[in-house]
């Protein structure tokens, strides 16, 4: 994706709607994490490809699970964020490693669709999945994913509030 965001879309639809399963901030932010790679090539002009080792299904798992690792030890961090958008944040080990990595995977996959360069087999150097959905269709899909999260994360906000609007105390 040339930007970032368009993957909140489809990691929040699928997240969300699977919270006790899945760590949503880690599996919403690992898009972050994965894109680093791009934006130190581009703002640091650097000699290497554009979508690197990170956004292959082999490294890519080893960011997902390096950062599920870091935000496990961050929850401390991380849960009062997740109440102050009316979420309930409950997480374990397993379940942020195993949000990362899939997290990451759902990343590697929608960038593979768009970019020829995405070396998703690694480190076989081919990416059957490059041009199977045109980049505009692509886009209006992670796009139009924003309509069924932002469903989802209302519906779980209502459980949080109480008649008067008012977040209920857990």
């Amino acid at each position: 994706m040339p930007f970032t965001p368009f993957h909140f879309g489809p990691s929040a639809a699928v997240a969300l709607p699977l919270d006790k399963y899945i760590d949503v901030p880690v599996f919403v932010l690992v898009n972050v994490v994965v894109d680093l790679e791009p934006l130190a090539v581009l703002t640091l002009g650097l000699n290497y490809p554009l979508h690197g080792y990170c956004h292959t299904l082999l490294i890519g798992s080893l960011v997902g699970f390096l950062w599920g690792c870091l935000a496990y030890l961050l929850r401390g961090i991380i849960k009062p964020g997740m109440r102050a958008m009316l979420l309930k944040y409950e997480t374990s080990f397993l379940k942020a490693t195993l949000s990362g990595v899939v997290g990451a995977w759902l990343h590697v996959l929608l960038d593979a669709l768009m970019h020829k360069d995405v070396m998703i087999l690694y480190p076989y150097r081919v990416n059957p999945l490059h041009g199977l959905v045109s980049v505009g269709i692509l886009h209006l899909i992670c796009l139009i994913c924003f309509i069924p999260a932002f469903g989802v994360y209302l519906f779980k906000i209502t459980k949080v509030l109480g008649r008067n609007g008012r977040a209920v105390k857990e």
